[in-house]
């Protein structure tokens, strides 16, 4: 595969998988906590991201979504590439490793250490469980070999299911195994937990989102612990953002 083939891979599918939301903070839940804190309290976030081990001492983010400025864009698919400032991927295009209408990322950013930052952001324990995968038969195939790639990557014993209920935490696992050790790209993978989101009654403490992390690990058959596969959990109290966001 050519240098040009995979540059015209990230260019046809840039502009047509993104997310529009509202020039204004989302009503509730980790969407508006995520907008606010990218918005006006970055010190805030990324003192959270660098207590997590997802950035170094000194370490800060330029977050390339969500922005006020762009309407509070999400991005999925080529158009994360675009975002990232990624234009060549040098082992694999995205589209041999997955179908079209992938994740949506609830943040993107780029580091001073030229790291790439792909955040899920959540605010209640339901959010973790998913519905399974929708996509096609075709489509299915690809995906459910992807992720038996990525399952045996992060634990090359594990046999569990990653396509089932806890399909959109496996996929992100996925994406940042095709980043990171697929292409080889410097990304690391944020699990945003907002602790005290009174709006959707979210866990008050960092323990009970440690022990909802502990058993969806346990259920896809992965190390609780995987900072050396570039996948951090961070922590940020809802309530610190609460007036800010009325400012």
């Amino acid at each position: 595969m050519t240098d040009a083939d995979r540059s015209d891979d990230i260019g046809r599918h840039a502009t047509l998988f993104t997310t529009v939301t509202s020039p204004l903070f989302a009503t509730r839940g980790s969407q508006r906590w995520l907008q606010v804190a990218v918005a006006r309290a970055p010190e805030l976030l990324q003192e959270a991201l660098r207590t997590s081990g997802a950035l170094d001492y000194g370490e800060t983010v330029d977050w390339k979504s969500p922005l006020g400025t762009e309407n509070f864009c999400e991005y999925r698919d080529g158009a994360v590439l675009r975002c990232l400032g990624i234009d060549h991927l040098p082992n694999r295009k995205l589209s041999e490793f997955w179908p079209a209408g992938g994740p949506v990322w609830d943040a993107l950013g780029t580091t001073s250490e030229g790291r790439h930052l792909l955040v899920e952001a959540k605010a209640h324990i339901a959010e973790a469980a998913s519905p399974a995968s929708q996509a096609s038969e075709k489509s299915l195939e690809v995906i459910r070999s992807s992720l038996a790639e990525a399952r045996r990557y992060y634990s090359p014993r594990s046999t569990a299911e990653w396509s089932g209920s806890l399909y959109q935490y496996a996929n992100r696992l996925a994406f940042q195994y095709f980043f990171a050790k697929v292409n080889g790209l410097p990304s690391r993978l944020v699990f945003l937990n907002f602790c005290n989101a009174v709006d959707v009654s979210g866990p008050e403490s960092e323990a009970e989102w440690h022990g909802a992390t502990k058993l969806i690990h346990s259920l896809l058959g992965v190390p609780d612990d995987l900072r050396n596969r570039g996948v951090f959990h961070a922590f940020v109290d809802a309530r610190k953002l609460t007036d800010i966001a009325l400012q």
